[in-house]
């Protein structure tokens, strides 16, 4: 049924003579409005019926803040630490591939091999340059007695290849001396808590005493251990003597020749397992994707905040619906139809909505910029896409919720405003 021009203005100041306390709208505001914004009138109605009952109002808004925040911290922390799985390949900046033994499947999974294989990778049509990188981990004893377990790299003697990419104190070129370490930032914090970053400390590896030379700021590994580097051949005489030590080779492609079919040549040639760094990277995320309970438990997390938050929202929102009956009743009375009553819902929701949604990620934002600083944080960043994934979680949030509760709206009879 259609309705004419002065229906809203009808239905409006019919309501407010019934005496319905939800819609504080003074008379003389409807009086002024122009007869033409019936659109403009409806919204006016739907925001008054939402903002008259302030403890469902606010309760929707923070069950949607508190889904929102929940959502995309735990989304982010998630990203984050996968991201940790695979921090020490992007931090070698420099190299297009990663060489490696035919059974590695990770990052953290070690298999050495002979040091002829550098010799074999350089030869290779296509490789600009090729070096040697150490991974392992080792035992650091500190002056006052503590001993502490660390990740130990070695890097390329000559061209210090893999280093982190910021040095905060200290000199790269100090790292050429003998027994001479470099210490990431983190670890500095977690050997000496409270204590300044401080080059010139001694500390023992393998009965072997070495001088912190220089503090660098390197991406945190998954694992919470400190990340030392010193060079390749300093690695190897830190380090029990075994056959083969040579953990990775990195490779710079020369200038253009595809990576990955470098990587493919690389293989066929040496029978070694050569992978460009993201095809690399993306291996070690999927290795604790795939081989660890953490994307189950966060998953859990994040759809037990989906959950509450679409609970809290379809059920304050029947409620409010079923309180607001007898509005709706009266402006389906004088001709309103049930999709300019869909339309007043929706605007509701999207108010709703919007508002939860900002504080939800603001709480969000806050939080990782007040843990900034913690080493235990470090790298843990509200992404964009996470804003983006949230933002539509939330929709289908309220979508539901509008839908679930407009149903009882639409089978309403218009006669129950007329009755006791």
């Amino acid at each position: 049924m259609g309705v004419d021009a002065a229906a809203p203005r009808v239905a409006v100041s019919g309501l407010l003579r019934c005496g319905l306390p939800l819609i504080p709208l003074p008379a003389r505001l409807i009086a002024r409005l122009p007869t033409g914004s019936a659109n403009r009138r409806m919204n006016l109605v739907a925001l008054k019926m939402l903002l008259g009952d302030r403890a469902k109002y606010l309760g929707l808004v923070f069950g949607i803040g508190f889904a929102t925040l929940l959502m995309s911290q735990q989304v982010s922390i998630f990203i984050g630490l996968m991201t940790r799985t695979a921090s020490q390949i992007m931090d070698v900046r420099e190299a297009d591939i990663w060489v490696m033994h035919p059974r590695v499947k990770y990052v953290d999974e070690l298999e050495a091999m002979p040091d002829v294989d550098l010799s074999r990778v350089r030869g290779v049509e296509g490789v600009d340059w090729a070096v040697p990188l150490y991974k392992g981990s080792a035992v650091i004893r500190s002056d006052e007695g503590l001993l502490q377990q660390v990740i130990l790299m070695g890097l390329d003697d000559g061209s210090l290849v893999g280093r982190p990419p910021q040095i905060l104190l200290g000199s790269l070129a100090d790292l050429k001396r003998p027994n001479a370490l470099m210490l990431d930032r983190a670890g500095h914090q977690f050997i000496w808590p409270g204590e300044p970053l401080r080059v010139g400390r001694i500390v023992e590896i393998n009965d072997r005493r070495v001088e912190i030379v220089a503090i660098a700021k390197a991406s945190p590994p998954f694992v919470t251990f400190p990340v030392v580097y010193t060079r390749y051949s300093e690695a190897l005489r830190f380090t029990p003597p075994q056959r083969n030590k040579l953990s990775f080779v990195i490779v710079k492609a020369a200038a253009g020749v595809d990576p990955k079919r470098l990587a493919e040549r690389i293989g066929e040639r040496t029978g070694l397992q050569a992978l460009t760094w993201e095809d690399f990277a993306w291996r070690s995320v999927r290795h604790y994707v795939e081989r660890t309970g953490i994307p189950v438990n966060f998953g859990i997390t994040v759809t037990l905040g989906f959950i509450v938050g679409a609970a809290v929202a379809a059920q304050t929102f029947y409620i409010f619906v079923l309180e607001n009956l007898r509005q709706f009743g009266a402006l389906k009375a004088i001709g309103v139809t049930d999709f300019q009553i869909l339309r007043m819902v929706i605007l509701q929701a999207l108010v709703v909505g919007v508002l939860g949604f900002a504080l939800g990620i603001g709480l969000c934002g806050v939080f990782f910029w007040l843990t900034r600083d913690v080493p235990a944080l470090d790298g843990f960043i509200l992404r964009w896409q996470v804003i983006a994934g949230t933002a539509v979680a939330v929709a289908v949030i309220m979508i539901v919720s509008s839908l679930a509760s407009i149903r009882k709206v639409f089978v309403l009879d218009p006669a129950v405003v007329f009755r006791g």
